[in-house]
């Protein structure tokens, strides 16, 4: 809000008696009338949560009661949701593991009620239990022999086992079990030597656990940077979102891309569109879905699919604004964006394109008669939105004509959860190299989870490659595009 002239010009921070005196009665009455829109403004702002903005839910707790509250409180009306498994979904049972690692026999020797030792087989019951076993890591010597030829004289010696690291103490799948714990896990380095301590009655320094983290992000680097090269060159349909990162208390932010098949973690200094045009190239053949960040705006995309969550939180804060018909025109845009995504959700599981094409065709026309409904009636607040709406409809609603493009940004938001879960247990990094690392990491961590593989696998291949120069880098370019 601009500050009034009075306030600025004429009444100091703390003004006394003497100083509002000597200010006439209409000096006053427009100091009250810009205080009072300041307090409008700062109670919008308290009322603001996860709903009507960007806040995250983790927020909102803040505003909740202690108090528990009274049923007269409560809409009685309203279907309570029970916890657990909702109708229609399909659970999961366990029939086995899939492997039996060793069997043991359990037998009645002896009757309990009259001491015989003849008893005659009836039935076997069997269940499977997964067991940890008493020594999980285990301490392992090897014994390197050399010898010399004795027909040529040749010098020469058995190779090293690729399950360690010549010169290291911790063997490769420890080292990847290690980086898995830190870097999805959310260990920090002193819980991590306490687990392996109660795994393996081994202490090992925080030392040697930072110096294990450094060399994992080395060795994944190349299969990394072979990732971001291949996104550049072949552009798929992506989700793109940025979120801020301490490093040594200054604000970096880290970026990232995300698909179905997956993930492209960035460590960069700011949220310009250099950066964007840095993870991506200046142009793109793909579909770009994101929030409404000014950045986006005008990117040289294909095609853009703006997130509906990121407009429908604006339409409900619009409801909570004061103005003309802002309530309605809130209540009206929140319902035929709802309207969206239960038909989008729909089409999700009966794949009917006859039948979602005809709902588009049908939105399409509610929409435009709203827009030219509520335009001229908008107040400034609504207007700028209406307009927003307006003037990038192709943007907003993409997903009417090309179904394969989700209506939201969640695959990218709910892949910076890990990134953000990350940030709150370790509070950052503390040098722009460990940054670096750590967008690489989470790379890693989130494709193979896309892809369904083993991140400690992953992890100990690109060990043994980074060590032994003939051994191929494993690769996260998904298996489809290869």
């Amino acid at each position: 809000m601009r500050e009034h002239p009075f306030m600025s010009k004429q009444v100091p921070p703390q003004a006394s008696d003497d100083d509002l005196d000597q200010l006439s009665k209409q000096e006053l009455v427009e100091i009250v009338k810009a205080l009072q829109a300041e307090i409008g403004r700062l109670k919008e702002l308290l009322s603001l949560d996860s709903k009507t903005s960007s806040k995250p839910p983790s927020q909102d707790i803040i505003k909740k009661s202690e108090k528990k509250k009274s049923r007269s409180d409560t809409d009685e009306t309203e279907p309570k949701r029970k916890p657990g498994g909702q109708p229609g979904h399909e659970g999961k049972t366990r029939i086995g593991f899939g492997r039996v690692d060793r069997i043991e026999i359990l037998r009645q020797e002896v009757c309990p009620n009259c001491g015989g030792m003849d008893l005659a087989p009836v039935k076997v019951e069997v269940q499977q239990v997964a067991q940890l076993v008493a020594n999980p890591i285990e301490i392992v010597e090897y014994h390197r022999h050399q010898g010399q030829c004795r027909q040529c004289g040749t010098f020469c010696a058995a190779d090293w086992s690729e399950q360690m690291i010549p010169g290291q103490d911790l063997g490769v799948r420890l080292q990847a079990l290690i980086g898995w714990l830190g870097n999805y896990g959310h260990m920090p380095y002193v819980k991590i030597g306490e687990l392996l301590f109660e795994l393996g009655q081994i202490d090992i320094g925080s030392g040697t656990l930072v110096a294990t983290n450094q060399r994992v992000a080395q060795a994944i680097e190349p299969p990394v940077k072979q990732l971001g090269t291949w996104v550049r060159n072949e552009q798929p349909n992506v989700h793109v979102d940025e979120t801020p990162w301490s490093v040594k208390g200054v604000k970096e932010w880290l970026w990232v891309v995300a698909h179905r098949t997956f993930c492209l973690f960035t460590a960069a200094d700011t949220r310009s569109r250099a950066e964007l045009e840095q993870i991506l190239s200046s142009e793109y053949r793909g579909v770009l879905s994101s929030d409404d960040f000014s950045v986006y705006n005008g990117y040289c995309a294909a095609a853009q699919q703006k997130c509906l969550a990121h407009l429908r939180r604006h339409f409900l804060r619009l409801i909570q604004h004061p103005g003309r018909d802002n309530a309605a025109i809130g209540n009206a845009f929140v319902d035929l964006i709802d309207d969206a995504f239960d038909n989008y959700r729909q089409f999700q599981v009966s794949n009917d394109v006859t039948r979602y094409t005809d709902w588009a065709t049908q939105f399409k026309s509610k929409l435009s008669y709203s827009l030219k409904t509520w335009i001229p009636k908008a107040s400034a607040t609504a207007l700028n939105l209406l307009a927003k709406l307006r003037d990038k409809y192709d943007q907003w609603w993409y997903f009417l004509d090309h179904p394969e493009v989700p209506p939201d940004n969640n695959l990218a938001e709910r892949s910076l959860r890990l990134a953000v879960t990350k940030r709150k247990v370790c509070g950052g990094s503390r040098s722009l190299t460990r940054f670096e690392d750590t967008a690489s990491l989470l790379t890693v961590v989130q494709t193979c989870r896309r892809q369904e593989r083993s991140v400690i696998d992953f992890f100990a291949s690109a060990l043994r490659a980074h060590i032994r120069h003939g051994n191929a880098y494993p690769s996260l370019i998904p298996l489809s595009a290869t």
